[in-house]
């Protein structure tokens, strides 16, 4: 049987780290900022880990 193939629109999303968490960036950042606190789009530019509800699909897309 062949290999499996990464998904690349999920490889350009998501980034493992050293201790096999996943990196991800957050949303709401791209457009209608004018109404949103800058407190707010400083916390929405910074990026978080993956939740554990979501770990074993994403985590299926990015290690093949």
């Amino acid at each position: 049987m062949p290999k499996m193939k990464t998904k690349r629109a999920a490889a350009k999303r998501f980034t493992l780290t050293g201790t096999g968490k996943i990196k991800r960036n957050k949303a709401n950042l791209r457009h209608i900022l004018t109404k949103k606190a800058k407190a707010r789009k400083n916390k929405l530019g910074k990026s978080t880990l993956v939740s554990s509800a979501d770990y074993s699909r994403t985590i299926r897309l990015i290690q093949h």
